[in-house]
C-alpha cells in the first residue's frame, strides 16, 4: 500500500526544500489562488450550483490533492469538463444527488488508484478525448447564450437545439448592456496578458466590470440577483442518502471518475513536460478520490487537475506541492473577508469568462487535425463529438470506447495480412558498435491509443541520455491520433534538448500519416531513411558533424 500511495510532498521535504523555492511556491500559490477564484465561481454558476460551492471545491479540494497528491505541482479544484455532467445531475437528481454522486465517484478513483490503473490514460484514444472536450466546450458556450444577451429566460430546456430555439425566440429582448460587458470582458481576459502576465485577465475584468456596474447602477442582472449573499464561512453536513436508490447514481458516478482521472492524468503529464518530472499516477487518482470523497460534506462539486491553473502555477515558479496548498489558504483567506462583494459579480461578466474557457477548451486545432487521419478516428471523434452535443457525456464515452474498441480490432484484422516483409539487415554489429551519443530503440508493433503513452515515455527516456536517437518502424504497420500525439509532444521535448530524432524502415502509410500530421517536418525529410544500416550511416555522420561544430565553438 505504502509503496502505491506516495505523495510527493513528503518526497519534496526528503529531498530538501530551499528558502528560494519555498518564497517562489507561496508567491505562485497566491497567483493560482487568484487565477482560481473567478474560475471557480463561474464554474459552479455555469454548473446549476450557487457560487460558493465552487469556492469551497477549491480550497477543500485544492488543499487534498496537493497535500496527498502525486505530482509536485497539480492544482486541483472545479473544471470546465465537469459542467456539463454536474448540470444533468443537479437537475434530475437535485445537490443531495450530486454530492452522492461525487463522493461515490471518490471511491471509485480511490479503488483506480490501489487496482494500479494509473495508466488509464493510454486507453482513451486521442481522438475520444478530444471529441468530448470539444463537445463540452461547444455546451458551455451554449449555456452562457442567455447571460451573455442578458435575457431573461427563467428555465433553460436541457436539450441543445431547442435551448438555441428559445435563443433566437427571444433574441429581440437582448440587454444590449449585457453584450457588452460580455464583449469587453471577453476582451480584458483575452488581451490583458500583453499587459501584465502576473495578474489573471479574467481577476481584472471582474474587479473592474463589477465596480463599474455598482457605480454607475447598470441594469444588469448579478449573483445577487439568482443567488443572494454568498456565505463568507464553511459548514460541515451530511447529504440525505436513500440507500434503495443508490443504484441510480453509479453511472453519473463512474462519468464523473473518469472525467475526472483522465484529465487529472493529463494535467499531471502536461506538467512533468512542464519541469521535467514524473508524476505517481495511481497516487494522483488516490488523491483526487479522497479529494471528491470530502468535499461534498463541505457543500462542494466534484474536482480534479485543472491543467490551466497548474500551467499557470508552473510558469509562476512554484515546483512543489507547498504552492498548491498556499493557493487553497489563498482562496480561503478571500472567501472569508470578500465574499460578501462577489454578489455584485454581473452575470454578463462570468459569461464572458467562460466563453473564453470554452473556446480554450475547444481544441479546435486538434479537432481539425484529426481529420487528415484515419476515417477510424474520425468516426470516433465525431461519435463522442455529436453525443456530447447532443445526447449525453455518460452516452458518449461509453459509445467512443466502444467504438475505439471495435475500430482498432478491425483495423488490425486489415493489416495482419499485409504487413510487409522485413528487409532490414539484423545481424549484430548493428548494435554492437554504435558509437557513444547514438541510441536506438525499436517498436514493435503498431502505435496506437493503448501503445502510444508507454513508448512515447520510453522514446524519452532513452533520448535523455543521447544526442542522436534512431526509431526503428519496420514493425509498425500503422500509427493512429494518440500515438501522432504523443510522439510530436516527445520530440518537440527531445529536440528543445538537442536530440537528433532518425527514423528508418517507415512503411508508405505509416510515412503518409506522418506527413500529414506535420511530424515529418518536425523530424526533418531527411532523417527519415527507408533500412536501418542507412540510418546508422547518417547518424554517424550527423554525430561527426556535431562533434566538430562543437570544436568549432
Amino acid at each position: 500500500m505504502l509503496r502505491i500511495f506516495q505523495p510527493k510532498i513528503f518526497t519534496s521535504f526528503k529531498e530538501g526544500i530551499t528558502k528560494e523555492q519555498l518564497l517562489a511556491d507561496v508567491f505562485s500559490g497566491i497567483i493560482v489562488g487568484i487565477v482560481a477564484l473567478p474560475l471557480a465561481i463561474a464554474f459552479a454558476v455555469a454548473s446549476g450550483v450557487s457560487p460558493e460551492k465552487g469556492i469551497i471545491t477549491a480550497i477543500v479540494a485544492g488543499f487534498i490533492i496537493s497535500f496527498l497528491g502525486g505530482s509536485r505541482v497539480q492544482i486541483g479544484g472545479p473544471t470546465g469538463a465537469f459542467l456539463v455532467i454536474i448540470f444533468a445531475i443537479v437537475e434530475q437528481y437535485g445537490i443531495d444527488g450530486l454530492a452522492i454522486s461525487t463522493i461515490m465517484a471518490g471511491i471509485i478513483l480511490i479503488i483506480f488508484g490501489f487496482l494500479r490503473l494509473g495508466a488509464l490514460l493510454r486507453y482513451f484514444p486521442h481522438p475520444l478525448i478530444v471529441g468530448f472536450t470539444s463537445g463540452i466546450a461547444v455546451v458551455i458556450f451554449s449555456t452562457q447564450i442567455k447571460d451573455a444577451l442578458g435575457l431573461s429566460i427563467e428555465k433553460l430546456p436541457s436539450e441543445f437545439l431547442q435551448k438555441w430555439q428559445l435563443y433566437f425566440s427571444n433574441i429581440q429582448d437582448t440587454n444590449l448592456y449585457a453584450l457588452v460587458i460580455t464583449i469587453v470582458t471577453m476582451l480584458i481576459v483575452i488581451y490583458s496578458k500583453n499587459i501584465t502576465s502576473k495578474i489573471p485577465g479574467s481577476f481584472i475584468a471582474i474587479i473592474l466590470i463589477t465596480a463599474i456596474v455598482a457605480l454607475a447602477d447598470i441594469p444588469v442582472t448579478t449573483i445577487e440577483t439568482f443567488f443572494g449573499t454568498i456565505p463568507s464561512d464553511i459548514s460541515f453536513s451530511f447529504p440525505t442518502v436513500d440507500f434503495s436508490t443508490l443504484s441510480l447514481y453509479f453511472a453519473p458516478a463512474l462519468t464523473i471518475a473518469l472525467l475526472g482521472g483522465i484529465e487529472s492524468l493529463l494535467s499531471a503529464v502536461v506538467a512533468d513536460g512542464m519541469i521535467g518530472a514524473n508524476h505517481r499516477s495511481n497516487t494522483e487518482l488516490i488523491a483526487q478520490g479522497i479529494a471528491n470523497v470530502v468535499t461534498p460534506f463541505f457543500g462542494g462539486i466534484p474536482a480534479t487537475g485543472a491543467i490551466a491553473r497548474t500551467a499557470t502555477n508552473v510558469k509562476n515558479g512554484g515546483r512543489t506541492p507547498i504552492a498548491g496548498i498556499v493557493h487553497a489558504i489563498t482562496l480561503l483567506l478571500i472567501m472569508l473577508f470578500f465574499a460578501s462583494l462577489a454578489k455584485l459579480i454581473p452575470m454578463a461578466c462570468l459569461a464572458g469568462i467562460l466563453i473564453v474557457v470554452a473556446y480554450n477548451m475547444s481544441e479546435w486545432r486538434s479537432f481539425v487535425s484529426i481529420f487528415k487521419g484515419s476515417y477510424f478516428d474520425i468516426i470516433v471523434l465525431l461519435s463522442t463529438f455529436i453525443l456530447t452535443v447532443m445526447v449525453d457525456l455518460t452516452i458518449a464515452i461509453q459509445v467512443g470506447v466502444i467504438l475505439s474498441s471495435l475500430l482498432f480490432m478491425k483495423r488490425m484484422a486489415d493489416v495482419g495480412a499485409v504487413i510487409p516483409e522485413d528487409t532490414e539487415s539484423d545481424s549484430i554489429e548493428n548494435y554492437s558498435n554504435l558509437p557513444e551519443g547514438i541510441s536506438v530503440y525499436e517498436i514493435g508493433g503498431p502505435l496506437f491509443f493503448a501503445s502510444a503513452k508507454q513508448y512515447a515515455q520510453t522514446i524519452r527516456d532513452i533520448g535523455y541520455s543521447s544526442k542522436i536517437l534512431i526509431i526503428r518502424m519496420r514493425h509498425v504497420p500503422f500509427i493512429d491520433q494518440t500515438a501522432i500525439h504523443n510522439l510530436e509532444a516527445t520530440i518537440e521535448i527531445l529536440k528543445k534538448l538537442g536530440v537528433i530524432i532518425v527514423m528508418s524502415g517507415v512503411n508508405n502509410e505509416v510515412y503518409k500519416d506522418l506527413k500529414q500530421n506535420h511530424i515529418v517536418s518536425l523530424i526533418g525529410e531527411e532523417n527519415i531513411l527507408k533500412s536501418f544500416p542507412k540510418a546508422l550511416s547518417y547518424a554517424k555522420e550527423m554525430l561527426i558533424l556535431e562533434e566538430s561544430k562543437n570544436i568549432e565553438k
